[in-house]
């Protein structure tokens, strides 16, 4: 039996409108628009996706090239609070892939998923611009640096 496809609507705000409608002009715009989009809604969704390219006329395929190319956009949503944890080469090599490992055991995550109540989703990170605090991870707008595995369960209990 095959499955029904639900098409989901999305209504883009006046403001993200008027972005679009004066960068699109622009050489190079596209990513400036999906960075706009991505601030607006946590993530681009297929919906917005397809937004932007009624708006602008750059195809879906080219829409969807970028955002797939660059690791900073995401298609799913993330977590009311999003763990980014750098991987820097400071962090990395202070234990950042092993903070990795410890929130997802803590909060029972798979690579690339959010909890179920939808509370918290991890991010790998490139670099947060706190290498003399290594390891670093960001919860929100709260930066955490100098950790331990050990400190991510009360720092993760802080945002529960």
């Amino acid at each position: 039996m095959a499955k029904a496809v639900v098409k989901e609507e999305i209504t883009f705000p006046p403001e993200l409108i008027s972005f679009i409608d004066e960068w699109k002009v622009k050489p190079g715009s596209l990513i400036m628009i999906l960075h706009k989009t991505q601030e607006t809604f946590g993530y681009i969704s297929r919906a917005a996706a397809e937004k932007i390219t009624f708006f602008t006329g750059i195809p879906l395929a080219r829409v969807y090239g970028v955002i797939t190319f660059y690791h900073f956009f995401k298609t799913t949503k993330p977590g009311k609070n999003k763990i980014s944890v750098c991987l820097g080469t400071a962090c990395y090599l202070k234990g950042g892939q092993d903070l990795i490992e410890e929130a997802r055991n803590i909060l029972g995550l798979e690579p690339n998923a959010v909890t179920e109540d939808g509370l918290f989703s991890i991010d790998p990170v490139r670099c947060v611009g706190c290498c003399g605090l290594a390891p670093v991870i960001v919860v929100g707008k709260d930066t955490y640096g100098k950790l331990t595995k050990d400190m991510l369960s009360g720092i993760i209990a802080k945002y529960r």
